[in-house]
This record gives structure tokens, sequence and C-alpha cells, in this order.
């Protein structure tokens, strides 16, 4: 699978949210025996003298967080958008997962919806975004699935199998009640699907019914209620700016006020890095 089998990246601002996410990652590393990559975004118009001094910033606190965390950690800057160049560098390095960091939803992302959803809707690695730093170093426990009609629930369950049987996680799928028949005939469909495939490839998990309406606030309550270690979502297809603005379920999720942890998995794009974080 090449060198950068197991790389993970941290995009890096410089900010506690960052560090948050490092820390994840170093946590995450040490299960999968991977290296991690802290990577900065330089706006195309700073100066060069601005440039040069932030690299050397990076490169000094790579070399602390090496020694901190005993771990492999390397940098690299690129200069272009945090909404493109994060995701080009990610598939050019075919790196396996992002740990990003974020801030929820504050300011202009309530109008623009989330930038941490912008980032992630490119890349072809899956996400773990994250608010807060881990609170143990011990694997995924608990993973929440959310279940709804789209076939694409399909795609994130390859995802739950390779966390459950690699971290021996439980997963929790979650199923909202539906009014309309025909649409609740599609989420039974998904969930007999990933029942059946869960216990084909012996992975523990358990079903939840929650009551029908505001899906992804029942799924964060839900998650919240168990003290779940990780939530997993999957993007929406082809999001245009009207999603955005209007706000789609995830951008919701990964804000989530419980400050959760969440992985966040594009339909197809991902799948041919997915494999990759077990070796496969």
């Amino acid at each position: 699978m090449g060198e950068n089998k197991k790389l993970i990246v941290v995009p890096w601002d410089f900010t506690q949210v960052a560090e948050n996410a490092l820390a994840h990652a170093v946590k995450i590393s040490r299960m999968l025996d991977g290296a991690i990559c802290l990577l900065h975004i330089i706006e195309k118009d700073i100066k060069i003298a601005d440039a040069k001094a932030r690299e050397i910033g990076l490169q000094k606190i790579t070399e602390e967080n090496s020694a901190k965390y005993d771990a492999a950690i390397t940098w690299s800057t690129v200069q272009g958008s945090i909404f493109s160049d994060i995701a080009k560098f990610v598939n050019d390095k075919e790196a396996s997962l992002v740990v990003m960091g974020t801030h929820g939803m504050k300011g202009m992302q309530k109008l623009t919806g989330s930038w941490a959803l912008k980032v992630i809707v490119k890349s072809k690695a899956p996400f773990i975004v994250v608010q807060e730093p881990p609170t143990d170093q011990e694997k995924y426990r608990n993973i929440v699935f959310p279940i709804d009609f789209k076939s694409e629930n399909r795609e994130k369950l390859k995802m739950a199998i390779f966390m459950g049987k690699y971290f021996n996680s439980k997963i929790h799928l979650v199923v909202a009640t539906k009014a309309d028949s025909l649409v609740e005939k599609r989420v039974n469909a998904n969930l007999k699907f990933g029942m059946k495939h869960l216990a084909l490839n012996d992975v523990e998990f358990e079903v939840h019914k929650t009551p029908k309406g505001g899906t992804a606030q029942k799924t964060i309550d839900f998650a919240a209620s168990i003290n779940a270690d990780l939530i997993l979502i999957i993007s929406t297809k082809n999001i245009s700016f009207a999603d955005y603005v209007i706000g789609v379920s995830e951008q919701y999720i990964i804000a989530n006020s419980s400050k959760i942890p969440v992985c966040c998995v594009n339909p197809m794009a991902s799948f041919s890095k997915v494999g990759q974080i077990l070796g496969y």
C-alpha cells in the first residue's frame, strides 16, 4: 500500500483545538502504528518573512510534540486555501485518516455552514473531527452509527466494521421511527443489511430505536447518554451552497454541543483509503 499506508494528517492552525486533534491522532497512531503529519495551510497573499516564521514555529512545535508523545511526527506547509488544499494534500499523499480540530459552529459559520464540513467533502480519506482532547488513551469502546434511508449507509458500514474489529468497539445502530412507510421500509432494509454484515464480521452491535423527528439531535443525545467515544456519519453527496446555508444534518453532528468526536466518511471516494487503516 506504499509508505504512507498509515499516515494520519492533522491540519494545524496554532490553536488549542489543533493541539486537541494532535492528542487524538497520537492515541490513534499508537493503535495503528502510524505516522503523523502536521499540515499548515499558508495564505497565498502572506509575506515571505511571515510564511518563514510560521514554518520555523511549526518545526519547533513538531519537535516538541515528537518528544512529548514519543511519536513519529513530521510537518508540512502548503500555500493555498484550507477549503481545497487540505483535501488535496491528503489525497496526494494517500493518507489513511485526517484528525481535525473544530471550534464547533460560531460566528459566520452559522451563515455559511460548518467550515469543517467544507474541508471534509473533498477528501478521499475519512475525517475524525474533535473539539476536546481525548479523555483517555483507550480504544474506541462505543461507536454510534445512525441509520437512515440513504443507500450511502452501506458505504460507511465498512468503516464501522474496520473499527469494530480493530478497536474491539461496540457499534450502536440508532434508528429513528419514520412517519412515511416507504422511508421506513428503506431504513429497515439498511438496518437489516448493517446487522447482517456486522454479525458476519463478528462485530458486537446493539440496535436502538428513537422517536421520529430531529434525527441529528436525537443521535447526539443518544451518544451523550452512553458516553460514546465516536459518532460515525457519512457526508451528503454533491453538497451545494444552499446546503451550507440551510444546513445538512451532519454539520450539526460534527459541531455537536456534547463535543463527542465524529468520524465523517465521504461517499464512495473514501473507500479506497478506509482499508488502508488496517493495512488491507
